[in-house]
């Protein structure tokens, strides 16, 4: 199940805007940057970090890069490139604090989500950039019956044919125009019978 959150804004007595904190554990996040500014960016947050003391909020800022080979007249070399130019990741706590110190970082735009609301990633999104994710374990086995409670498989139920530990997905048949067809469901939209 993915699930997003987002800050509210509302508006205080005094007729002052707040924003209420939407998390009680850390997320990742993804901030817009002006191109070419993504280490300047990096290594600004990290110093704000440090000066203000903000470890136990800001936990990790990083740029994305990949090792590729470049070969320049003939000559070939190890370059770092960046996976998303103009985009940092933070994985931080959301709140007051922490949103105004990233946002009004030289160098941010804002972050990205509707309205520069800030969304974090989905865990699907964290493992497809090679981001640990916490191992979801379940006490389900081949063969076991089990009911998708989220997704576009809610209210589905069905037998596992397969489980798969790295994409952490189980394999039910659910019947699609009175034919079993294989479906892959997270571990997290199911709920053991």
């Amino acid at each position: 199940m993915s699930e997003i959150v987002a800050s509210e804004t509302t508006v205080g007595s005094g007729g002052s805007l707040e924003r209420t904190p939407s998390s009680n554990e850390a997320r990742w996040y993804v901030v817009h940057t002006y191109s070419g500014y993504e280490n300047k960016v990096k290594s600004d947050i990290e110093k704000t970090i440090e000066n203000r003391k903000l470890h136990d909020q800001i936990l990790e800022v990083a740029v994305p890069v990949q090792d590729v080979m470049e070969v320049k007249n003939g000559v070939k070399k190890n370059v770092s490139r960046k996976l998303f130019p103009g985009y940092v990741l933070i994985n931080m706590f959301m709140n007051d604090a922490t949103w105004y110190i990233v946002r009004n970082t030289r160098g941010v735009t804002g972050f990205v989500g509707p309205e520069s609301k800030p969304v974090p990633l989905t865990e699907a999104e964290m493992r497809t950039l090679g981001i640990n994710v916490k191992e979801i374990q379940i006490d389900v086995a081949i063969g076991d019956m089990i009911k998708v409670v989220t997704g576009a498989w809610e209210g589905n139920s069905g037998e596992i044919k397969a489980i798969n530990e790295s994409k952490q997905t189980v394999t039910i048949e659910v019947d699609i125009f009175g034919r079993a067809t294989s479906v892959e469901i997270g571990f997290t939209d199911i709920q053991k019978m």
